[in-house]
């Protein structure tokens, strides 16, 4: 395939479409507290871990290994409908225009709006199977701040942001943020298209808060980044193509992506992942079963299949994302042995620098500076 040609990364070519959605953020994307006694009481109503229907099945698309879905059609004798968004504010579109899913993945702090507002239903733990294996392995999700307890989500997948570079036209970098502004690569770096991945960037140079909403912190940020674009070729959520057709020296990746990259580079030893010395952004995706699905036994019964060991790896080396799954770490590493930085350690959860939702002024004001970002 010539490398002009290579498919968009799995997770982040329609994360493009976030840009054109930010004015959702602050107008309506959010989720109102529900006030309805008897929808409060269906959402924390057990689930009955039984096939209640076919899975009506919404994220990013390919996203799970084909094989994995086969598998539990071919058990549990249902059909997976499959339905993708193609950013966090399109999923709550979706959901707040009344369509009804049976199991959806938000990141962290989408999980902790869609859990406020009453949106998701209770998760009992016990009676998934493989939860012990999560919950026990990883204590940081036994009560992460997005979702006390775990009561509405389980971990699907952890990450971090970091640089992607090519060792040979650049050799090795210093380990910091500022190596984006390397001379070397001038006109061939490119930063994600992602509001908070990039005001992050800036904010953890300077030393401030990741998602911080200050008008003054973002003042300074701002300045910052628009000092970074004349060295920038572009904005651009397709990480790893850029650095394998050589339209980027450089390149802002995610950890998964850049893990998913070692399976099509002719030479892996061309190229190198690092994380920053002042703060690596960690993330998570998350299953949730909304509050008005229609099945949500066959949720529950497919939430306990991918946690199945087997079926971690399977997707672990499909999509390049870890899992915290306890007895599949070995896969991952084996994976990333390359790029030992992809790994996500307990240390990086504790470090907790995941994005979190800010108050309405403060969403304003981080909407602004974006923009002034892009317009440069």
């Amino acid at each position: 395939m010539s490398p002009e040609a290579l498919p968009p990364t799995r997770r982040s070519f329609l994360r493009a479409g976030t840009a054109a959605a930010l004015a959702l953020t602050t107008a309506g994307c959010g989720f109102a507290t529900s006030d309805d006694p008897a929808g409060k009481a269906t959402a924390e109503a057990p689930i009955d871990v039984k096939v209640d229907g076919d899975l009506v099945y919404f994220n990013w698309a390919d996203f799970v290994d084909p094989s994995v879905f086969e598998g539990f059609q071919k058990e549990y004798g249902v059909k997976v409908v499959q339905s993708n968004y193609d950013s966090m504010e399109g999923m709550a579109a979706k959901l707040n225009a009344g369509n009804r899913y049976d199991i959806i993945f938000p990141t962290a702090k989408w999980a902790e709006r869609l859990a406020t507002g009453g949106r998701l239903r209770t998760i009992d733990h016990s009676r998934l199977r493989g939860a012990e294996a999560v919950f026990g392995g990883y204590d940081y999700f036994a009560d992460p701040w997005y979702d006390p307890r775990s009561a509405h989500t389980v971990p699907f997948t952890m990450y971090k942001t970091g640089i992607g570079w090519r060792r040979d036209r650049l050799g090795d970098l210093t380990g910091s943020w500022e190596d984006l502004w390397n001379e070397k690569a001038k006109g061939k770096v490119f930063v994600l298209d992602d509001r908070d991945e990039v005001l992050g960037l800036g904010a953890l140079k300077l030393g401030l808060g990741l998602t911080t909403g200050d008008r003054a912190d973002l003042d300074r940020v701002t300045d910052t980044l628009r000092s970074l674009r004349p060295r920038l070729r572009g904005f651009s959520s397709d990480s790893y193509n850029n650095l394998l057709n050589g339209n980027a020296d450089m390149t802002q990746a995610w950890s998964g992506d850049m893990a998913a990259m070692l399976a099509q580079a002719e030479d892996p030893s061309v190229f190198g992942f690092e994380v920053a010395r002042e703060g690596a952004p960690v993330n998570s995706d998350c299953y949730a079963i909304p509050a008005n699905a229609q099945h949500p036994g066959t949720a529950m019964l497919f939430i306990d299949y991918m946690l199945r060991p087997e079926n971690v790896k399977k997707n672990i080396e499909y999509i390049g994302y870890p899992m915290p799954v306890r007895g599949t770490e070995d896969t991952y590493a084996a994976l990333v042995e390359p790029f030992p930085q992809c790994l996500v350690t307990a240390d990086d959860l504790a470090a907790d620098l995941f994005f979190r939702n800010g108050d309405a002024a403060g969403e304003r004001a981080r909407d602004a500076a974006w923009t002034d970002v892009k317009a440069g």
